[in-house]
C-alpha cells in the first residue's frame, strides 16, 4: 500500500482525455465532446472523429471476459465475491521495476488501480467503467498502472476506443487461481504507514463483507454466509438456453438440490453467463457442500448431454426458473 508521504494530492494522476494533437501515426486522440476535433476539421469532436469513439464507448460487450483463463471466476469476482485477489500473467513478462501484477475485487478509496511503493501493481475489478467494454477499460487502467510512479494510485478515465483489451495484454495460458480473503487486510502490507483515509476505508469494507469461500471440487462455485441462510452461487460456462433446459430436467425429477434442506431458487445472469443459486441451511458450511456440489456436477453433465424435447413437467420447471432469473449486468 502506498505510504502516507506518497499519497499526496500532487502525486495523484488527474483524469485526462489524451493528447491535444494528432500523433505521428495519424491517431486522433480522445478529447472533450464539445472541443474542436484534433484532426483540424474545425468541427466539434462529437460531430467528427468522436462519433466512432462514442459508439465504441457505449456498445455493450455482453461477455467482456470471454477468452480469458477463468472466465467464470472473472464474473464471480466482478459481481459476487467481496474480497479476493488473483496473480495475473502478462504477455511478454513483467516490465522492469514491476515485481507483480495482482487483480483485486476492490481497492481502498475505490481506486481503479494502485502501484505500491515496491513497484507492484494492484488492479480493482469492481469499479464503475466508462464504456460498455469492461475488458478495454481494465486494460487501459492496467497499462497506466505499469508506468506511474511507485506509491501512486491510478484514477479513472475514458479509455481510447481503439485501445487494447485484457485479452491482448494477459497470457491466455496463464492460470487464474483466485484467493478469497476473509477481509481486506491485503490492502495494507505495512499498516503503520497507511493514511487515516485508507484505514477508515478498510474498516468500512470489512464491516460490509459477506463471508465467502470458493469451493475446491468444482469450478467457480462460491459458498457465502448471510444472517438467515447460506447460499451457493455457481457461475457456469454453458450456453444459457442449454443450461436452463438441463436445470429444468433435474428440477422436474427432484434432483436439483444439494442435499436435505437445500433448494435451487433461481439464477443470476451476469456478463453473458448464468449463475444458478441455491439456498442452504445456515448450519451447512462450505466444506459440507463440496461433495454434494461435485455429485450435482455429474448429474448436470448428463442432463446437458440430453437433447430430447422437454416434457410438460420440465417446461413448467423451466418457466419457474426463468421467472426467478435476475440480470446483474
Amino acid at each position: 500500500m502506498a505510504k502516507k508521504r506518497t499519497q499526496t494530492k500532487a502525486k495523484r494522476p488527474q483524469i485526462t482525455d489524451g493528447a491535444r494533437a494528432v500523433g505521428a501515426d495519424g491517431h486522433v486522440p480522445v478529447v472533450g465532446a464539445r472541443e474542436p476535433c484534433p484532426c483540424g476539421s474545425g468541427r466539434r469532436y462529437k460531430a467528427c472523429h468522436g462519433r466512432a469513439a462514442a459508439q465504441a464507448a457505449t456498445e455493450l460487450v455482453h461477455r467482456p471476459f470471454e477468452g480469458l483463463p477463468g472466465e467464470c471466476d472473472w464474473v464471480a469476482l466482478r459481481e459476487l465475491v467481496p474480497a479476493a485477489t488473483v496473480a495475473l500473467t502478462l504477455k511478454g513478462g513483467l516490465p522492469e521495476g514491476v515485481p507483480s501484477v495482482t487483480l483485486a475485487t476492490v481497492l481502498p478509496m475505490a481506486w481503479p488501480a494502485l502501484r505500491r511503493d515496491d513497484g507492484s501493481v494492484l488492479i480493482g475489478l469492481q469499479n464503475d467503467t466508462a464504456s460498455g467494454d469492461i475488458s478495454r477499460d481494465l486494460a487501459d487502467t492496467l497499462q497506466r498502472a505499469l508506468t506511474v510512479e511507485p506509491g501512486t494510485p491510478v484514477e479513472g478515465r475514458r479509455a481510447p476506443a481503439d485501445g487494447p483489451r485484457l485479452q491482448d495484454l494477459l497470457t491466455p495460458e496463464g492460470a487464474f487461481d483466485p484467493v478469497v480473503h476473509p477481509g481486506f487486510e491485503f490492502w495494507i502490507p505495512d499498516a503503520d504507514n497507511a493514511t487515516p483515509e485508507v484505514t477508515a476505508s478498510l474498516e468500512r469494507a470489512n464491516a460490509a463483507a459477506i463471508p465467502t469461500v470458493r469451493l475446491t471440487g468444482v469450478d467457480a462455485a462460491y459458498w457465502c454466509e448471510t444472517p438467515e441462510k447460506n447460499h451457493l452461487r455457481w457461475v457456469m460456462p454453458h450456453p444459457e438456453e442449454q443450461l436452463l433446459d438441463a436445470l429444468a430436467r433435474l428440477h422436474a425429477a427432484g434432483r436439483s438440490s444439494l442435499g436435505e434442506g437445500t433448494r435451487l431458487v433461481g439464477s443470476f445472469r451476469a456478463h453473458g453467463l448464468t449463475v444458478p443459486v441455491w439456498d442452504l441451511p445456515s448450519a451447512i458450511t462450505a466444506e459440507d457442500i463440496e461433495k454434494p456440489a461435485a455429485e450435482f456436477a455429474e448429474r448436470l453433465a448428463d442432463a446437458l448431454a440430453t437433447d430430447a424435447p422437454l416434457t410438460a413437467d420440465e417446461r413448467r420447471a423451466r418457466g419457474g426458473l426463468t421467472n426467478r432469473q435476475v440480470t446483474l449486468s
